[in-house]
Order: structure tokens, then C-alpha cells, then sequence
């Protein structure tokens, strides 16, 4: 984890520059499994699998047996973990459910939104170096709440051909209509082009590496839409002489943690914090199990030093971060400065894995600084709203001149022609 003192402005942009492979080479690749996928159906996804994820699956749906053994695995805590975690976020989701509400623009003109769940979602859950049951939650239960009616997860199989057990007792607990053992590419193609007995779908969530993050871009062109560029997890922690070093280093870890490919940034106006973050997560990192994932991670990782607070919250928009943890003494403050960002964790007491699992909101979210234009997910993911207008005869003759002008004015007559037929069949009532 390289140190940066006080940097030029001019050099935050390649300081921050995020551990990514060549996306000509990356797309090339990811666009010839796509291909084959298309084309070649079901037998393209065996061959993939066996050569991705080193399994030979001849059925790729999970049968309802699998599902009842699964359950059966399951610690009873951790079941009543998962059942807390989904309680809190079905409320912070519900929140968002927005009412109908007509307005009336003009007397006479009637006005209004609603909101309609897509039909058919794909939600794509990782599985591979770890078993991400917390990310079921996040993307199911806002699509139930949204009146998604088909709901289809794909997650990688293990070398034996199955899927987690806790992934699959999430599953079944927030109502997945179909659960398919498919990871990576293989997966995105799958639910993108509609495979067998694998349904097209409508719209794809999720996360994933680097070639799942190339797939959902490529597909989204011209097959289906995606939620986000959602790509290596990453987090920045913006801290002073207040925070606490041993937790600022284990929520650097915690994202570190998540593959070598994602990436920490420590932004500070202290450089003895940066001392002693450094020699904790030594000592954390000792006894990580994922020890070596988190090294790769951390060699991709920087800790920046700015005296002035103005210049970390300019650095942190810059670099606009999936997740952002504000470990200082004015938290609140400078939290109203950050406009780029996900998720925004305050105090010394909010880590950043609250958030992935059970505080409520949501752990989807854009990365690769797409945060500057891309939110994360919430209900209004997994909805489109239709507009509906409804005008009177009242309406007509109040408004109806203002759009004749309009429509002359850009030359369109038809479109005036279509208001003046009906001002003149009102005038022919009297």
C-alpha cells in the first residue's frame, strides 16, 4: 500500500487509477463466449462451465430436493442472521415505494406516474471464492417489493456441482423463481439470449468480476438492460486523529478481502495515522484466512495525505467510491460535501460491512467511478414508470392553443392539426 504526501491535483487521476485489464483484450474474449453461447445453447454453457468453473453439468436447474437438503445444512443462526438481515432490508426498501399522485397542470389537464415491476429480472449472485447468500437478499427482495413476476438466479457451482447451501435457503426465503447453477460469462450470456430451459429475461442485476462487469456491458447494447457497471468491490475511508486506526485497517481489509483485483484507499490529513493503520493491518492481515487475496488487493492500494480537508473531499469526488467511510470528528459536515459516491458510511461506529449485510440498504452498487452517474440499486431499479394524462374538454381549449403555437413554431402540422380538429369540434357543440 503505496504513501502519497500531499500529491499535485494534477497527479490524483493516475494515483487513482484502478487495478483493470486491457478492455480490448477483455471484451474480445468475453465477446467470443458470448458468441458461441448464442449460438451454440445449452451445450456451449457445459462446455463453459466445465472449463471455468472445472464441473460437468448436464442440468443446470436446482430441483426442489436440492433446496430441502440445503436448508437442512444450514446453522440455525445463521438462518435467524439471514432473517434479521432481510427484515431490515424489506424496510428500508419499502420506503422507497412511491403513491400515485395526480396532478392537475392546468384546470382541465390532468396528470399522473406509476410505477410498473419489470416482468422478467436475472440476478446474478458470485460464488466462486466466496459464498455471497448477502447479495440474494440485496437483489430480491427490492424485485419482490417492485411486483417482479419472475425472478431468475444464476450463481456458480462449487467442483461438485452445487451451490451453497446458504445461498440456496436465501433463495427460497425471499421467493426466487428459478435458480440455475451458472457463474461468470456463462451465466450473463445464459439469462441475456434466453438458453433452453433458461428463460431471456428482461433486465440483469448483480455483481462480479471483471469479465461478468464485460458481459453485462456487451449484452447491454442490444439484448437486455443491466442495472450498473458493477465491477471489483472498493472502498475509501476518508479519516482524521479521531478515528481508530485498528478499525480503519479492518475495513480496509474487508474489501481487500473480496479479490486481488479490487482496491482501498486510505485519504487523510494525518500522517501518523497512516503509520499506525499500516502496522494494523499487518497484524490483521496475519491471521486472514484470505490472507493472500487481500495482499494482491493491497499492492493495488494507496494512502493519500492532504493537509487541507477541502483537498480530501475533492480527491474523494474525484475518485468517486463504491463505498466511502467518513471516520472523522466533523463526519456530518463533510458528509454533505460528497457528491460522488454509493454508499456513505459515518462515524467510527458505521464500518462499511453493516452495509453488506443487515443495516437495510443496499450493497449493490456502482463501481470504477461510476458513481458520478450511476446509483445504486433500490426499487426504482427493478421498475418502469408509465406516464398517463387525461384532459377534459376543459382542458382542451385552455391548453390546446398553447400547443398549436408550438407545434407551427417547429413546423409539425400535424401535430397542430390534431389539437385544432378538436378545438373546432367544441366550437361546433354550442
Amino acid at each position: 500500500m503505496k504513501t502519497y504526501i500531499n500529491p499535485a491535483k494534477s497527479t490524483w487521476t493516475e494515483i487513482l487509477r484502478r487495478p483493470v485489464f486491457s478492455v480490448i483484450e477483455l471484451e474480445n474474449q468475453v465477446q467470443s463466449v458470448l458468441t458461441e453461447i448464442k449460438s451454440g445453447g445449452i451445450e456451449a454453457l457445459r462446455k463453459y462451465t466445465e472449463q471455468f468453473d472445472g464441473v460437468s453439468i448436464l442440468n443446470f436447474a436446482v430441483q426442489e430436493q436440492e433446496i430441502e437438503d440445503a436448508i437442512s445444512l444450514v446453522d440455525d443462526s445463521l438462518k435467524k442472521a439471514i432473517e434479521i438481515a432481510a427484515g431490515n432490508i424489506r424496510t428500508f426498501h419499502e420506503s422507497q415505494v412511491s403513491s400515485v399522485k395526480k396532478i392537475e397542470t392546468t384546470p382541465g389537464v390532468v396528470c399522473w406516474q406509476k410505477s410498473v415491476g419489470i416482468e422478467k429480472v436475472g440476478l446474478y449472485v458470485p460464488g466462486g471464492s466466496a459464498p455471497l447468500f448477502s447479495t440474494v437478499l440485496m437483489l430480491a427482495i427490492p424485485a419482490k417489493i417492485a411486483g417482479c413476476k419472475e425472478i431468475i438466479l444464476c450463481t456458480p457451482p462449487n467442483k461438485e456441482g452445487k451451490i451453497h447451501p446458504a445461498i440456496l435457503y436465501a433463495a427460497q426465503l425471499v421467493g426466487i423463481t428459478q435458480i440455475h447453477k451458472l457463474g461468470g460469462v456463462q451465466a450473463i450470456g445464459a439469462m441475456a439470449y434466453g438458453v433452453d430451459y433458461i428463460p431471456k429475461v428482461n433486465k440483469i442485476f448483480g455483481p462480479g468480476n471483471q469479465y461478468v462487469m464485460a458481459a453485462k456491458q456487451i449484452i447491454s447494447r442490444g439484448d437486455v438492460a443491466i442495472d450498473m457497471p458493477a465491477g471489483p468491490s472498493e472502498v475509501a475511508v476518508m479519516a482524521d486523529h479521531t478515528a481508530n486506526p485498528a478499525f480503519i485497517a479492518s475495513d480496509l481489509l474487508s474489501q481487500a478481502e473480496h479479490g486481488p483485483d479490487s482496491q482501498v484507499v486510505l485519504v487523510t490529513n494525518s500522517s501518523d495515522l497512516v503509520v499506525k493503520v499500516k502496522d494494523e493491518i499487518e497484524k490483521q492481515l496475519a491471521i486472514l484466512p484470505r490472507k493472500s487475496i487481500a495482499e494482491k488487493a493491497l499492492a493495488n492500494s494507496h494512502a493519500v495525505v492532504l493537509d487541507q480537508v477541502a483537498d480530501m473531499i475533492d480527491l474523494i469526488n474525484e475518485y468517486a467510491p463504491e463505498h466511502l467511510i467518513i471516520a472523522m470528528e466533523n463526519y456530518a459536515e463533510v458528509a454533505e460535501k460528497i457528491i460522488n459516491a454509493g454508499s456513505v458510511f459515518l462515524g467510527n461506529y458505521t464500518p462499511e460491512s453493516a452495509g453488506d449485510y443487515a443495516s437495510g440498504t443496499n450493497h449493490t452498487l456502482p463501481t470504477n467511478g461510476w458513481a458520478r452517474s450511476f446509483s445504486g440499486l433500490n426499487i426504482d431499479s427493478f421498475i418502469r414508470k408509465i406516464t398517463f394524462q387525461e384532459i377534459s374538454p376543459e382542458g382542451i381549449k385552455n391548453l390546446g392553443p398553447v400547443i398549436e403555437i408550438m407545434a407551427a413554431a417547429e413546423e409539425l402540422e400535424a401535430h397542430k392539426n390534431a389539437i385544432s380538429l378538436r378545438l373546432e369540434e367544441l366550437k361546433d357543440r354550442k
